[in-house]
């Protein structure tokens, strides 16, 4: 099960407003359909309109639920943090209503990362949107952090929202492309 599939909650719970980024909680009961699938995240149309659910909800959509996702290995020895881990980490955060990772789109601009002697390190990511009004920044800035903070050697991690350059498609990855028919 998964994309294009039909549901109907088994119990109340909290999403996102797409693209409004408003958090309202989905009663149990509630039908819709599934129609987008990754990075642990579910994209699900209802009648209050497309939402977004953590892959902590994948029961109440009647799936299996989600297994962890593996611990990427680090590059150095020593565990400290290799930065290919990190943009490997961030292709597993997708934007709710393209179904293309946010590394792929374009949006990440930048990862710097800072050693913090005795805990590990420090990651600053600067990425943007596709459009400037979305709502979902905040959403999608927090599961990026979240899932940046699950790396080992991590112990901090900040993902700021930036505007500067102005995102366009000229952005995508070739693989991107790919994924979207643009080629």
């Amino acid at each position: 099960m998964g994309e294009n599939t039909e549901f109907t909650l088994s119990r109340d719970c909290e999403a996102i407003q797409i693209p409004s980024g408003e958090k309202i909680t989905l009663k149990a009961g509630t039908q819709g359909v599934i129609t987008q699938s990754l990075g642990g995240t579910y994209t699900v149309a209802t009648p209050t309109g497309l939402l977004r659910l953590t892959g902590e909800n994948a029961d109440a959509l009647g799936l299996d639920m989600p297994a962890p996702a593996p611990k990427t290995a680090t590059a150095e020895p020593a565990g400290e943090l290799d930065e290919k881990a990190v943009w490997e980490q961030l292709k597993t955060c997708y934007d709710p209503e393209i179904p293309v990772n946010i590394v792929d789109l374009g949006l990440v601009y930048d990862c710097n990362i800072t050693r913090i002697p005795g805990s590990g390190a420090k990651v600053n990511v600067k990425m943007t949107l596709t459009a400037p009004g979305c709502g979902m920044g905040p959403a999608i800035c927090a599961e990026a952090k979240s899932k940046i903070l699950a790396l080992p050697g991590v112990a901090d991690a900040d993902v700021d929202l930036v505007w500067d350059p102005a995102w366009n498609q000229g952005m995508i990855s070739e693989t991107g492309r790919m994924q979207l028919g643009l080629m």
